[in-house]
């Protein structure tokens, strides 16, 4: 089932608005905050949203309301499930800085392999490795001062490392790489009725 949001699609402006989308799962509660602020502090002038892609950022051949119901069809038949947080890892070709995820990984791996097809389907620069973003785009020489603050912070975070994946949201990004969530669908919707 598809959730219409708060935000319309139409409030920014289709010249501004890129043919690149995303399916995420956002990390909600005190760890998503937590992440964020981190996120903030790791790459100053970012305004981040926590989360997990399913689907990594895409072109598509089709509009927006067609990938939303594809994706609503199959995320309806996907029960929720826990994702846990494990430690900050590098990407070693890119310098990207990130959270390993243990629990809930496998589950990510079917759920992208069952959506990267027809309409959603792209292919993809890098295989899949479902993580959480924490820095992107550092100059070589800073990547692990990031990552060793990165590190540190997460040591030092008392909190829950794992949530609950009940919802992914296709997201699109604009010219001023700012997302924009067009539709929350709901994981499991098909069997609560």
């Amino acid at each position: 089932m598809a959730l219409d949001l708060k935000w319309q699609p139409g409030a920014i402006p289709a010249e501004e608005r890129l043919n690149v989308f995303a399916l995420v799962i956002y990390i909600p509660g005190p760890l998503g905050l937590f992440l964020d602020d981190l996120r903030r502090d790791l790459v100053p002038d970012y305004d981040p949203h926590a989360h997990v892609s399913v689907l990594p950022p895409r072109t598509l051949a089709v509009g927006w309301q067609a990938a939303c119901e594809e994706a609503g069809a199959l995320t309806a038949c996907r029960a929720p499930f826990d994702i846990e947080l494990t430690h900050v890892s590098v990407f070693p070709v890119t310098g990207v800085v990130y959270l390993e995820i243990g629990q809930g990984g496998e589950e990510l791996r079917r759920m992208h392999a069952a959506m990267n097809s027809n309409t959603l389907g792209f292919p993809e620069p890098f295989a899949y490795h479902p993580h959480v973003t924490l820095a992107q785009e550092l100059p070589m020489e800073s990547v692990t001062k990031v990552r060793d603050l990165a590190t540190q912070r997460w040591r030092d975070y008392p909190g829950k490392r794992t949530f609950r994946a009940d919802r992914a949201v296709l997201v699109q990004n604009t010219l001023s790489n700012r997302w924009i969530d067009l539709r929350a669908c709901l994981l499991g919707s098909k069997n609560s009725h």
